[in-house]
Protein backbone atom coordinates (compact mmCIF):
# COMPACT_ATOMS: atom_id res chain seq x y z
CA UNK A 1 0.00 0.00 0.00
CA UNK A 2 1.53 3.27 -0.61
CA UNK A 3 2.02 6.36 1.40
CA UNK A 4 -0.73 8.35 -0.43
CA UNK A 5 -3.62 5.59 0.27
CA UNK A 6 -2.55 4.97 3.85
CA UNK A 7 -2.76 9.09 3.87
CA UNK A 8 -6.09 9.16 2.44
CA UNK A 9 -8.11 6.21 4.27
CA UNK A 10 -6.84 7.86 7.92
CA UNK A 11 -8.49 11.23 6.41
CA UNK A 12 -11.37 9.60 5.95
CA UNK A 13 -11.48 7.50 9.23
CA UNK A 14 -10.47 4.06 7.76
CA UNK A 15 -7.34 3.57 9.53
CA UNK A 16 -8.88 0.43 10.97
CA UNK A 17 -10.03 -0.79 8.13
CA UNK A 18 -8.33 -3.27 5.03
CA UNK A 19 -7.96 -1.52 2.05
CA UNK A 20 -8.42 -2.47 -1.68
CA UNK A 21 -6.42 -2.04 -4.67
CA UNK A 22 -7.73 1.24 -5.40
CA UNK A 23 -6.78 2.31 -2.17
CA UNK A 24 -10.50 2.36 -0.84
CA UNK A 25 -11.69 0.06 1.96
CA UNK A 26 -12.91 -3.17 1.08
CA UNK A 27 -16.50 -4.11 1.02
CA UNK A 28 -18.35 -7.03 0.98
CA UNK A 29 -21.76 -5.90 -1.37
CA UNK A 30 -24.65 -7.91 -0.05
CA UNK A 31 -26.09 -11.19 -2.19
CA UNK A 32 -28.42 -9.49 -4.53
CA UNK A 33 -32.55 -9.92 -3.90
CA UNK A 34 -34.79 -11.78 -6.51
CA UNK A 35 -36.19 -10.24 -9.06
CA UNK A 36 -40.21 -10.41 -8.77
CA UNK A 37 -40.50 -10.41 -12.90
CA UNK A 38 -38.02 -9.59 -16.10
CA UNK A 39 -37.56 -6.70 -18.05
CA UNK A 40 -37.09 -4.00 -19.68
CA UNK A 41 -33.50 -4.54 -20.09
CA UNK A 42 -31.24 -1.89 -19.22
CA UNK A 43 -28.20 -2.05 -22.06
CA UNK A 44 -24.82 -1.39 -21.17
CA UNK A 45 -21.57 -1.08 -23.38
CA UNK A 46 -18.36 -2.66 -22.60
CA UNK A 47 -16.07 -0.20 -24.54
CA UNK A 48 -12.71 0.63 -24.54
CA UNK A 49 -10.79 1.81 -28.65
CA UNK A 50 -7.71 0.24 -27.36
CA UNK A 51 -8.00 -3.57 -27.72
CA UNK A 52 -6.86 -6.45 -25.19
CA UNK A 53 -8.12 -4.85 -22.12
CA UNK A 54 -10.47 -7.18 -21.23
CA UNK A 55 -13.76 -6.48 -22.83
CA UNK A 56 -14.77 -9.55 -24.22
CA UNK A 57 -13.56 -11.71 -21.02
CA UNK A 58 -15.63 -8.97 -18.51
CA UNK A 59 -18.68 -9.15 -20.91
CA UNK A 60 -18.62 -12.59 -21.03
CA UNK A 61 -17.80 -13.51 -16.56
CA UNK A 62 -20.20 -10.27 -15.74
CA UNK A 63 -23.09 -12.18 -17.78
CA UNK A 64 -22.34 -15.53 -16.64
CA UNK A 65 -22.01 -14.10 -13.28
CA UNK A 66 -25.77 -12.17 -13.20
CA UNK A 67 -27.38 -15.02 -14.82
CA UNK A 68 -26.38 -16.77 -11.51
CA UNK A 69 -27.88 -14.05 -9.39
CA UNK A 70 -31.16 -14.36 -11.31
CA UNK A 71 -30.83 -12.19 -13.97
CA UNK A 72 -32.09 -12.50 -18.06
CA UNK A 73 -28.93 -11.30 -19.36
CA UNK A 74 -28.88 -11.22 -23.49
CA UNK A 75 -24.76 -10.87 -24.61
CA UNK A 76 -24.21 -8.78 -28.26
CA UNK A 77 -21.25 -9.95 -30.29
CA UNK A 78 -20.39 -6.55 -31.62
CA UNK A 79 -16.74 -7.15 -32.53
CA UNK A 80 -15.93 -8.51 -36.58
CA UNK A 81 -13.30 -10.90 -34.58
CA UNK A 82 -16.29 -12.74 -32.59
CA UNK A 83 -14.50 -13.51 -29.59
CA UNK A 84 -17.49 -13.20 -27.20
CA UNK A 85 -19.18 -15.83 -29.57
CA UNK A 86 -15.96 -18.25 -29.61
CA UNK A 87 -15.57 -17.71 -25.53
CA UNK A 88 -19.67 -18.70 -25.04
CA UNK A 89 -19.31 -21.70 -27.57
CA UNK A 90 -21.92 -21.15 -29.86
CA UNK A 91 -22.16 -20.81 -33.34
CA UNK A 92 -20.90 -17.87 -35.78
CA UNK A 93 -21.36 -19.28 -39.30
CA UNK A 94 -24.50 -20.45 -41.46
CA UNK A 95 -26.38 -18.57 -38.70
CA UNK A 96 -28.40 -15.47 -38.25
CA UNK A 97 -25.94 -12.66 -36.80
CA UNK A 98 -26.16 -9.08 -35.60
CA UNK A 99 -24.65 -8.23 -38.98
CA UNK A 100 -27.62 -9.82 -40.56
CA UNK A 101 -29.77 -7.59 -38.41
CA UNK A 102 -28.35 -4.59 -38.40
CA UNK A 103 -28.68 -4.81 -42.53
CA UNK A 104 -32.25 -6.14 -42.75
CA UNK A 105 -34.87 -4.27 -40.38
CA UNK A 106 -37.29 -6.97 -40.98
CA UNK A 107 -35.37 -9.81 -39.74
CA UNK A 108 -36.73 -10.73 -36.01
CA UNK A 109 -33.53 -10.43 -33.84
CA UNK A 110 -35.28 -14.09 -31.87
CA UNK A 111 -33.89 -15.66 -34.95
CA UNK A 112 -30.27 -15.08 -33.84
CA UNK A 113 -30.35 -15.79 -29.98
CA UNK A 114 -28.98 -18.51 -28.96
CA UNK A 115 -28.57 -19.99 -25.59
CA UNK A 116 -25.20 -21.45 -23.94
CA UNK A 117 -24.52 -23.36 -21.43
CA UNK A 118 -24.97 -20.89 -18.79
CA UNK A 119 -28.56 -20.94 -17.82
CA UNK A 120 -30.18 -17.43 -18.22
CA UNK A 121 -27.39 -16.15 -20.60
CA UNK A 122 -28.05 -15.76 -24.46
CA UNK A 123 -26.11 -14.04 -27.52
CA UNK A 124 -26.53 -12.85 -30.51
CA UNK A 125 -23.34 -13.85 -32.39
CA UNK A 126 -21.27 -12.05 -34.53
CA UNK A 127 -18.17 -12.97 -37.36
CA UNK A 128 -16.09 -11.34 -40.02
CA UNK A 129 -19.27 -10.23 -41.92
CA UNK A 130 -19.68 -7.52 -39.04
CA UNK A 131 -16.76 -5.79 -40.55
CA UNK A 132 -18.42 -4.71 -43.66
CA UNK A 133 -21.34 -3.43 -41.63
CA UNK A 134 -19.95 0.54 -41.32
CA UNK A 135 -19.24 0.59 -45.23
CA UNK A 136 -22.99 -0.69 -45.98
CA UNK A 137 -24.62 1.92 -43.35
CA UNK A 138 -22.80 5.08 -43.72
CA UNK A 139 -25.56 6.51 -45.85
CA UNK A 140 -28.21 4.79 -44.26
CA UNK A 141 -30.97 7.57 -42.33
CA UNK A 142 -30.54 7.74 -38.57
CA UNK A 143 -27.68 4.94 -39.44
CA UNK A 144 -26.30 5.51 -35.60
CA UNK A 145 -29.57 4.79 -34.10
CA UNK A 146 -29.94 1.09 -35.94
CA UNK A 147 -28.81 -1.35 -33.57
CA UNK A 148 -31.14 0.75 -31.16
CA UNK A 149 -34.00 -0.32 -33.02
CA UNK A 150 -33.01 -3.81 -32.63
CA UNK A 151 -32.81 -4.21 -29.38
CA UNK A 152 -36.13 -2.42 -28.71
CA UNK A 153 -37.77 -5.57 -30.00
CA UNK A 154 -35.96 -7.79 -27.38
CA UNK A 155 -35.26 -5.78 -24.50
CA UNK A 156 -38.54 -6.53 -22.80
CA UNK A 157 -37.14 -10.42 -22.33
CA UNK A 158 -33.84 -9.13 -20.50
CA UNK A 159 -33.27 -7.61 -17.37
CA UNK A 160 -29.89 -6.68 -18.74
CA UNK A 161 -28.28 -6.23 -22.40
CA UNK A 162 -24.19 -6.49 -22.79
CA UNK A 163 -22.70 -4.90 -25.68
CA UNK A 164 -19.04 -6.14 -26.32
CA UNK A 165 -17.91 -3.76 -28.47
CA UNK A 166 -14.91 -3.58 -30.56
CA UNK A 167 -12.00 -1.56 -30.25
CA UNK A 168 -12.39 1.32 -32.37
CA UNK A 169 -14.78 4.36 -31.77
CA UNK A 170 -15.97 4.09 -35.50
CA UNK A 171 -19.89 3.49 -36.39
CA UNK A 172 -19.98 0.46 -34.72
CA UNK A 173 -19.33 1.37 -31.30
CA UNK A 174 -21.54 5.07 -31.60
CA UNK A 175 -24.05 2.56 -32.38
CA UNK A 176 -23.48 0.86 -29.25
CA UNK A 177 -23.43 4.07 -27.50
CA UNK A 178 -26.49 5.30 -28.99
CA UNK A 179 -28.13 2.35 -27.63
CA UNK A 180 -27.25 2.36 -24.26
CA UNK A 181 -28.12 2.91 -21.08
CA UNK A 182 -25.14 3.05 -19.59
CA UNK A 183 -21.33 2.24 -20.31
CA UNK A 184 -18.45 0.25 -18.46
CA UNK A 185 -15.16 0.60 -19.51
CA UNK A 186 -12.58 -1.98 -18.87
CA UNK A 187 -9.09 -0.74 -18.33
CA UNK A 188 -5.77 -2.20 -18.16
CA UNK A 189 -3.34 -1.78 -15.62
CA UNK A 190 -0.87 -0.50 -18.00
CA UNK A 191 0.29 3.19 -18.92
CA UNK A 192 -0.75 2.73 -22.73
CA UNK A 193 -4.33 1.72 -21.84
CA UNK A 194 -4.19 4.90 -19.56
CA UNK A 195 -4.00 7.35 -21.73
CA UNK A 196 -6.39 6.56 -24.30
CA UNK A 197 -9.45 6.85 -21.41
CA UNK A 198 -10.02 10.39 -21.67
CA UNK A 199 -10.59 10.61 -25.14
CA UNK A 200 -13.49 7.71 -25.20
CA UNK A 201 -14.93 9.94 -22.09
CA UNK A 202 -14.99 12.24 -24.43
CA UNK A 203 -16.43 10.39 -27.24
CA UNK A 204 -19.40 9.06 -24.47
CA UNK A 205 -19.85 12.81 -23.88
CA UNK A 206 -20.04 13.70 -27.37
CA UNK A 207 -22.54 11.13 -28.01
CA UNK A 208 -25.02 12.34 -24.92
CA UNK A 209 -24.97 15.63 -26.26
CA UNK A 210 -25.57 14.32 -30.08
CA UNK A 211 -27.78 11.06 -30.25
CA UNK A 212 -28.45 10.18 -26.42
CA UNK A 213 -28.91 12.26 -23.73
CA UNK A 214 -29.88 9.60 -20.91
CA UNK A 215 -26.37 7.48 -21.17
CA UNK A 216 -23.97 7.54 -18.28
CA UNK A 217 -20.44 6.02 -17.32
CA UNK A 218 -21.89 3.39 -15.35
CA UNK A 219 -17.56 2.78 -14.37
CA UNK A 220 -14.13 2.08 -14.72
CA UNK A 221 -13.03 -1.54 -14.34
CA UNK A 222 -9.50 -2.01 -13.62
CA UNK A 223 -8.20 -5.38 -15.19
CA UNK A 224 -5.75 -7.33 -15.39
CA UNK A 225 -3.84 -5.76 -12.11
CA UNK A 226 -1.01 -7.47 -11.14
CA UNK A 227 -0.25 -5.98 -7.57
CA UNK A 228 3.68 -7.56 -7.62
CA UNK A 229 4.13 -5.14 -10.16
CA UNK A 230 4.85 -1.07 -9.41
CA UNK A 231 3.55 -0.41 -12.75
CA UNK A 232 0.28 -1.80 -12.23
CA UNK A 233 -0.16 -0.30 -8.63
CA UNK A 234 0.96 3.42 -10.24
CA UNK A 235 -1.40 3.08 -13.04
CA UNK A 236 -4.24 1.98 -10.63
CA UNK A 237 -3.57 5.17 -8.21
CA UNK A 238 -3.88 7.87 -11.07
CA UNK A 239 -6.89 6.35 -12.68
CA UNK A 240 -8.38 6.66 -8.72
CA UNK A 241 -7.06 9.99 -8.68
CA UNK A 242 -8.16 11.40 -12.11
CA UNK A 243 -11.53 9.80 -12.00
CA UNK A 244 -12.61 9.02 -8.02
CA UNK A 245 -15.55 7.27 -7.50
CA UNK A 246 -16.36 6.46 -11.08
CA UNK A 247 -13.75 3.61 -10.38
CA UNK A 248 -15.62 0.31 -9.14
CA UNK A 249 -13.85 -1.18 -6.05
CA UNK A 250 -13.90 -4.44 -7.91
CA UNK A 251 -10.46 -4.82 -9.78
CA UNK A 252 -9.93 -7.85 -12.06
CA UNK A 253 -6.30 -9.72 -11.70
CA UNK A 254 -4.35 -11.13 -13.95
CA UNK A 255 -4.63 -14.91 -14.71
CA UNK A 256 -3.86 -17.63 -17.20
CA UNK A 257 -7.19 -19.22 -16.19
CA UNK A 258 -8.56 -16.56 -18.49
CA UNK A 259 -7.19 -18.35 -21.65
CA UNK A 260 -8.07 -22.05 -20.62
CA UNK A 261 -11.37 -20.82 -20.15
CA UNK A 262 -12.01 -19.25 -23.04
CA UNK A 263 -10.67 -22.37 -25.13
CA UNK A 264 -13.47 -24.14 -23.38
CA UNK A 265 -15.73 -21.98 -24.34
CA UNK A 266 -17.21 -21.52 -20.99
CA UNK A 267 -17.20 -18.95 -18.74
CA UNK A 268 -14.57 -18.74 -15.51
CA UNK A 269 -17.21 -19.09 -13.31
CA UNK A 270 -17.57 -22.85 -14.42
CA UNK A 271 -14.72 -23.43 -15.67
CA UNK A 272 -13.10 -22.33 -12.46
CA UNK A 273 -16.11 -21.61 -9.69
CA UNK A 274 -13.72 -21.38 -6.87
CA UNK A 275 -11.17 -19.65 -8.64
CA UNK A 276 -10.00 -15.87 -7.41
CA UNK A 277 -11.20 -14.56 -10.89
CA UNK A 278 -14.60 -16.01 -10.59
CA UNK A 279 -15.03 -14.67 -7.11
CA UNK A 280 -14.01 -10.85 -8.24
CA UNK A 281 -16.61 -10.90 -11.25
CA UNK A 282 -19.00 -12.12 -8.32
CA UNK A 283 -17.98 -9.30 -6.62
CA UNK A 284 -18.57 -7.10 -9.75
CA UNK A 285 -22.01 -8.05 -10.77
CA UNK A 286 -22.96 -7.58 -6.72
CA UNK A 287 -21.15 -4.17 -6.69
CA UNK A 288 -22.81 -3.04 -10.46
CA UNK A 289 -26.15 -3.86 -8.61
CA UNK A 290 -25.35 -2.71 -5.64
CA UNK A 291 -24.60 1.13 -7.21
CA UNK A 292 -28.21 0.41 -9.48
CA UNK A 293 -26.82 -0.14 -12.37
CA UNK A 294 -28.25 -2.96 -13.01
CA UNK A 295 -31.39 -4.22 -11.31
Amino acid sequence: MTRTQNDRAELEGYDKLELGATGRPLRDFPEPRKLKGHGPARIISLCNQKGGVGKTTSTINLGATLAEYGRRVLAIDFDPQGALSAGLGVQTHDVTTIYDLLLSGRKDPQEAIQHTGVEGLDVIPANIDLSAAEVHLVNEVAREQILAGVLRKVSDDYDVILIDCQPSLGLLTVNALTASHGVLIPLECEFFALRGVALLVETIDKVRDRLNPAIALDGILATMYDSRTLHSREVLERVVDAFGDSVLETVIGRTVKFPDASVSGTPITQFAPEHQSSKQYRQLARELIARGAIA
